[in-house]
């Protein structure tokens, strides 16, 4: 009998297998589900339990989703499942996007389980299907996804990412996909939903690209849109806006946490009015302003100086500093010098490049750009 305890987790006394299927029924459910997704199958993904979701993400273009069941809380007939969701989208993403998922569950009277709801985690962003059924529209060079929104509008973010990419490519180089995906929701909330932050860190921000930052796979690089700062600009400056953020996807392999963001943001904001026909004055006004008055910065803006969150003149001022900061070296060495620059920062460091592309040191090179401002603004 003291036997027959001891293995009680293993085997019954009367020799029955005693372990809890549920886990394996759960992600043999899951697996069912993910399935039903990729075959557009809404009878198949009904039979996994609520249909709650299928219109949603009908229209993607997907090239695998699945869950990968990580945790299972029961309470009797009811269960709470925690699993990561993968899924990528075909022809734009070369990994899978991994997010978590937190999925409601219920056990029937024949021992099955079904599906009851499916939420992202506690302190997971949402994606896009969240907030209501994807909408579609594919351009020659980026794929746009909308809720809320007409497909007229979303045409218009396609006929911008159609001039983007080639814009980009004339400027860095082909050396990336050569192609953006564009996220469009239908608010501020909506998108800071999207970010998994709160609608304040964005307000009056156009738009943001996320990312793996610095890692060559990157597979999951999305220009989201602030539906509501972007609709007040005018055609130049949402070009530029969209331009500004396909760079930071062409440049993502190339940039990691030692490129600062006077770099990564002064040049994707260079090759954004590259084309414009902006002046100086008219590209970098607050700089402008601050310069004339007597006001010259001592330093070029550290990363700090770019946090969302803080004085808006403050953080238009950083950005127009790190955009001049690159036309100087545009102007002084070269547009192919400057891309040389950008991709030697992200291998060896901002002085290592400053000495082996530019001939010069931090120091010096921040004496130049302060004469600079001040031949331009003063």
């Amino acid at each position: 009998m003291a036997l027959c305890l001891l293995l009680v987790s293993l085997v019954a006394c009367g020799g029955g297998p005693t372990t809890d299927t549920a886990r394996a029924d759960v992600q043999r459910l899951l697996d069912r589900r993910a399935a039903a997704v990729l075959d557009h199958d809404e009878s198949g993904y009904r039979s996994t339990g609520s249909a709650t979701g299928f219109a949603q993400v009908a229209a993607l273009p997907l090239a695998g989703w699945s869950y990968r069941l990580t945790e299972l809380h029961r309470t009797g007939d009811e269960a709470t499942a925690d699993a990561e969701l993968r899924y990528r989208i075909e022809g734009f993403d070369k990994a899978p996007v991994t997010t978590r998922r937190t999925l409601g569950l219920t056990r029937d009277a024949d021992g099955g389980w079904s599906v009851t709801s499916d939420r992202p985690a506690p302190n997971s962003a949402e994606q896009l299907w969240d907030r209501g059924p994807v909408t579609v529209v594919r351009g020659e060079h980026s794929l746009v996804l909308g809720v809320g929104q007409s497909r007229r509008t979303l045409g218009l973010y396609a006929d911008l990412g159609d001039r983007a990419v080639p814009a980009v490519s004339r400027a860095w180089g082909t050396d990336w996909s050569g192609h953006v995906v564009v996220l469009v929701p239908q608010s501020l909330e909506a998108m800071a939903g999207l970010l998994g932050s709160p609608a304040t860190s964005y307000r009056g921000i156009a738009a943001v690209t996320t990312g793996e930052t610095g890692t060559a796979r990157a597979p999951a690089d999305r220009i989201i849109v602030n539906p509501e700062a972007y609709g007040v600009l005018g055609s130049v400056g949402k070009q530029v806006v969209l331009t500004h953020e396909t760079t930071h996807v062409a440049t993502r392999a190339h940039t990691n946490s030692g490129t600062p963001l006077w770099l990564s943001e002064g040049y994707a904001d260079w090759v954004g009015y590259r084309d414009s026909g902006r002046t100086p004055a008219e590209t970098a006004p607050e700089l402008a302003r601050a310069v004339a008055a007597g006001d010259v910065p001592t330093a070029l803006p550290n990363n700090g100086d770019f946090g969302f969150t803080g004085d808006s003149t403050a953080l238009a001022q950083a950005y127009e500093g790190g955009w001049m900061a690159c036309r100087l070296i545009e102007q002084r060495w070269g547009e192919r010098r400057l891309g040389e620059f950008y991709r030697a920062v992200g291998a060896n460091g901002v002085e290592a490049a400053m000495t082996g592309v530019l001939g010069t040191s931090p120091g010096e090179f921040t004496g130049w750009w302060r004469e600079y401002l001040r031949a331009e603004f003063g």
